[in-house]
């Protein structure tokens, strides 16, 4: 059950960013936040609280308070998990906000909010989805522990095989689409919990078609990604989510033609 905290009037935004937090106030930067918004007007945030118990959503209050025009609050009361605050964020920003495009972003921002908007400005009339990829290059910094990495490229593979396109990095928790795909992808609940994000790429094989997605979809290699030692996710989930994986592929296995047109926008 969600109780919209920050209901705001109708503005503009060029980029919204939904943030899923699950007790985060020991890791949440707030100056980072609103630092980011004075210099990036056109920007908007929606710090999904998803049933914390710590002192997360008085952080997020006075985080808002640093920037009210821009930070919104979107509180579920009851924790459902990372898959259901990111979707209800997505829901908030649809239902309160005009925007152009839609983005969500770690807590911990392991991307930087640079980063993100960056990415966001590849999205065009005709890119509808961008997301980052933990590519390790000469020229980048990804910062992994190894035991992550090694787990991380084992479940990718075995994720691109599922899904028959060559993706190299699902999973990374930075995404941004163009709001008409948002409102095709974000309308019914997840499955996992965690594993949402293979969930979206079936999703859009469904909408576009695995042609469509070559097209208008863009993987891009993070400039730097740090992770961080007190993740949300337990290191015992890799011995459950199996399960989850079975469930999503039983789910989606069924494939169809695609059932949307992507219809080009001018307003980029």
């Amino acid at each position: 059950m969600n109780n919209f905290m920050s209901e705001p009037t109708c503005n503009h935004f060029s980029l919204v960013l939904v943030i899923p937090c699950y007790n985060e106030s020991e890791r949440l930067q707030p100056k980072l936040f609103y630092s980011f918004l004075q210099e990036h007007k056109h920007v908007a945030i929606v710090f999904s609280n998803d049933g914390s118990n710590d002192n997360t959503l008085q952080v997020l209050q006075g985080t808002k308070e640093k920037a009210s025009d821009n930070i919104f609050i979107n509180h579920i009361k009851t924790n459902a998990g990372k898959a259901s605050a990111v979707r209800s964020g997505v829901l908030y920003a649809q239902k309160h906000l005009n925007f152009n495009k839609i983005a969500y972003l770690d807590a911990d921002l392991s991307t930087s909010l640079s980063e993100c908007l960056k990415l966001s400005e590849l999205i065009d009339s005709k890119v509808l989805f961008v997301f980052g990829s933990r590519i390790s290059k000469i020229d980048n910094i990804i910062n992994r522990t190894f035991f992550r990495f090694f787990v991380g490229r084992f479940i990718a593979t075995l994720i691109s095989m599922q899904l028959g396109l060559s993706v190299y990095d699902t999973q990374c928790g930075c995404k941004i689409f163009r709001t008409d795909l948002a409102h095709q992808l974000f309308k019914a609940p997840f499955i996992s919990k965690w594993l949402f994000d293979v969930e979206l790429f079936h999703r859009l094989i469904h909408l576009i078609g695995k042609n469509g997605i070559k097209n208008t979809v863009r993987e891009i290699p993070l400039q730097s990604w740090i992770d961080t030692s007190n993740s949300k996710v337990k290191t015992s989930y890799f011995f459950t989510l199996w399960y989850d994986f079975i469930i999503i592929s039983k789910t989606y296995k069924k494939q169809t033609l695609p059932s949307w047109k992507v219809i080009p926008q001018n307003n980029f």
